[in-house]
This record gives C-alpha cells, structure tokens and sequence, in this order.
C-alpha cells in the first residue's frame, strides 16, 4: 500500500479511530497495529508476509537465547544465526541475479562462454533492506548488552513490522523504538496536529517536488543518445532534488503518521544540500541508514581508532557496501565507491572543519556529480552523459506540452523548499508561517501547502524511489 494511494485514504483513517478505542490497553493497542501492518505490507503481495514473519520469529529466539546465555561462545554463535539468517535472505533475493550475472559477464571477458541456466525469476520484496537491518540490529544490541530481550513476542513483531517506516524507513533501533511500544500511549491532540503537519510538507515533497520533477528527469535520463550537456546538467540538479523530496516526503510522513499512534520515529534527513562537507552530508542525508552502518559496519572495522590506512580504508569499504545496499547495480557500486573516495580525499586534504558558502555549493557539485551514477540505468549511460557534459553542452531540452509545465512547476516547488530550509538553515528566530503564535495565520499557511499539493500534485500511486532499495 502506498502513502499517495486512496487505499491509504481509507486505512489510514480506520486504523487511527480503532487504535485509540483500546487507549487504555497498549497490549490491544499492539495487536491492531500488527494486523495492521501485516494488512499494509500485504498490500502489495501477500506472499510476502511470510518472509517478515520467519524473520521476526527468528529473531525473537533468538534474542531470548542471546540474553539469557552466559558463555561467551554460545552467544558469539546465537549472534551469527540471525546475521546469517537475515542477510542471507536479503542475499538471495535482491543480489543472487546479480552476482551470477557478473560472474558470467566476467567469464566472457576471459574467453570463456557459458549459458545462462543460473539465473532465476526472483522478486524483490518490498522492504526488505530496511527490516532485515531492523532485525539485525535487535541481535546486535542484545549481543552487546545495549537493551533486553523482550518477552512479549506481539510487542517485538509490531516493532519489526510497524507500517508508517517498514517499507524504506528510518531504520529503527530497538532501543528507541521498541521501550514506547512495549508502554502505554498516551493520546495527545499537540503531537497529532504536529504529525498531520509534518505529513502535509512531506506529502508536497513527495507529490509536488519529487513527482514532477520525475518528468524531466525521466525524458532525460531515460533517452541519453537524444541530449546533450546542458539537459543532463538540468536533470542531474532536478534529480537531486527528486531524489530529495521523494525520500525525505517520505521520511516525513512516516514520522507524521506515527506521530498519530503516539509513538516517535527518528529524523531521517536534516536539510542535506546546505552540508559544507561531504562528511557532513552524510551526518544529514538518510541519518537512519548512515548511523546504521556507522555503528554496525564502520566501528567493528575499527573507525578512526586505527593506523590511519587503516582508517581510510574502513571509510572506503564502508561506503562500499552502503553502495551495494542501495541496489543489484554496479552504478550504485560505484556510487557508493566514489563517497568512499570523496571521503578519504576529505580526510587528507582538510584538517579541520570547512564553512561558509563557497564549500556549500562545492559539496552540492560533488554530491550531484555521483548522483549521475545513481540514477543512471548502467555504468556506460553514466559515463557517456558525464563525456556530453564535458565535451558537449549542445542545447537545454525544454521539452513540450505538459513537460515544459511540470519543470516550470518543480522549479517553483523547489524554490518554495529551498526558501523554507534556507530560512531554518540560517535565520531560524526570523517571522514564520508554521510556528506563528496565531493559529489563523498557522492554518493559513497549511491551506496554500494542501491547495498547492491538490493542484500541483502529481496522482497516480507512484512508488516511492526507495522501495526498489
């Protein structure tokens, strides 16, 4: 089911008077958002539902084994079970394609020709890099005595599969998460009205700025022999704002729609494009997933506290694998390569903390330049559009008709985005709309964002960018 979806309409609303009819019983209150969440991921194919179910199974005996076990080695091998388990799972099923195409491909570059007979009609489930790590990061915490296991197996399924962040995040830690699910919610008309507004902004991120700069995007990016520099530099900066609206929107009405169950979800992004470093970036941008692999991937390697080879190379295989996470593809291999190599350069060329607008927009240029390799379809694509760039700026494609009134309208959605981040960046005790101590003022403001959404929006269910992740 998805967020811009009239299905979502209705269960959303449904789900919300259900839910605060049990407000006295949290245990009740935890059984209609698990049915609920089941019904919600289900949506798209029911079959599905068993995968998340053998994890949070899994994962839960596990759990119990980790916490009640005292020999060092038995946990060690508890602790492995659900890495092994989950990744496993999440192996299969998004990377088996891949790797057996890869190693076929590289067969032929030594001469040596084989057919195909490995690959199989494998479908991505929705969700899964997001639970899996969810789940994984559960065994881990215990492992490392961060929280208890938990007994109550409702509690623990509901944390794994809470729909508002299941499908593309935040990625939750049990440890944030995980203690108010398992205590009473207390119904709060303040935090609710917060929850709607955040979902009104993020539903003009996703409907107004990503969906229509989409358009341009797409007519580009997708047709690559009919442009030339300058178009591929307008859909790259469209793209990074696309990519943007679609995810942070995203983030935003998840954390919105929790907020409705009285449950608080972690901030996803935290205005990325104004980072004068590409280490700060990485401190704004998908702050769930950067954190995730921080703590998991990053500091077992070693961190910072290493021989700094060492440390450089823990920076680079890092940002390797994160590229992996995004996608069976090698242009987000070598994405996340050049973020890994971004790093390092940082690391050895500057000291100590760079600001000021001049490092704002150099940040920005290196962040768009590995966005061509994100969203390009291949890794050829991607470096023929950086050759045009360099070697052909030719004609701005405009496009026509409706594609030259969706641009016009992302360009002004945009805008309206960048004055509201640039005046939170940089001038936050300044006037604003949004947090005007005159509630007519307030509302105001939200009426022109839904008129706005309402008239600009682009309808049709279409997915989420992160859903392929």
């Amino acid at each position: 089911m998805l967020f811009n979806s009239f299905n979502f309409l209705i269960f959303l609303p449904v789900v919300f008077i259900g839910y605060w009819l049990f407000y006295k019983n949290f245990k009740l209150q935890n059984i209609l958002l698990l049915i609920s969440s089941y019904i919600f991921y289900g949506w798209w194919d029911y079959r599905f539902l068993s995968l998340i179910m053998l994890s949070t199974i899994v994962d839960y005996f596990v759990g119990l084994q980790l916490f009640k076990s005292n020999k060092q080695g038995l946990k060690t091998t508890w602790l492995w079970i659900s890495i092994t388990f989950n990744i496993g799972i999440l192996g299969f099923f998004k990377y088996y394609n891949f790797f057996i195409e890869s190693w076929i491909e590289s067969l032929k570059l030594l001469g040596y020709h084989t057919e195909n007979n490995w690959m199989l009609k494998v479908i991505l489930p929705v969700g899964i890099s997001f639970y899996t790590f969810q789940t994984v990061s559960y065994s881990i915490d215990i492992y490392k005595k961060k929280l208890p296991a938990t007994k109550d197996f409702i509690a623990f399924a509901t944390f794994v599969s809470f729909f508002p962040q299941l499908v593309a995040g935040p990625i939750e830690r049990a440890t944030h998460l995980l203690p108010q699910i398992l205590s009473n919610r207390i119904y709060n008309y303040a935090n609710i009205s917060k929850g709607v507004k955040l979902m009104i902004w993020g539903f003009f991120l996703k409907l107004v700025v990503a969906d229509r700069a989409a358009i341009y995007v797409n007519a580009v990016y997708n047709h690559v022999e009919q442009h030339d520099g300058l178009s591929f530099i307008a859909a790259t900066i469209l793209f990074s704002f696309q990519i943007y609206g679609d995810f942070a929107g995203y983030s935003l009405i998840a954390i919105g729609v929790a907020k409705l169950f009285g449950l608080d979800l972690m901030t996803n992004f935290c205005r990325p494009y104004f980072a004068s470093s590409i280490s700060e970036f990485w401190t704004r941008w998908h702050i769930s997933l950067s954190t995730w692999f921080k703590d998991y991937v990053y500091i077992p390697l070693g961190g910072n506290r290493v021989v700094k080879w060492r440390w450089l190379f823990n920076l680079f295989i890092t940002f390797l694998i994160s590229g992996l996470w995004h996608g069976a593809n090698w242009t987000f291999v070598f994405w996340g390569a050049l973020n890994g190599c971004y790093l390092i350069l940082e690391a050895i060329v500057f000291k100590r903390r760079r600001d000021g607008i001049f490092n704002i927009v150099f940040t920005f240029i290196l962040i768009n330049f590995a966005w061509i390799f994100f969203r390009a379809n291949s890794i050829t694509e991607a470096l023929y559009i950086i050759k045009k760039i360099g070697t052909s700026p030719g004609k701005l494609y405009i496009g026509s008709g409706d594609d030259i009134t969706a641009s016009i309208y992302a360009v002004l959605a945009i805008a309206i985005v960048l004055s509201v981040e640039i005046k939170k960046e940089f001038f936050n005790s300044l006037w604003s709309v949004s947090q005007n101590k005159v509630e007519l003022i307030r509302l105001t403001g939200y009426a022109v964002i839904i008129y706005l959404i309402i008239y600009l929006g682009v309808f049709g269910d279409s997915q989420f960018i992160y859903f392929q992740f």
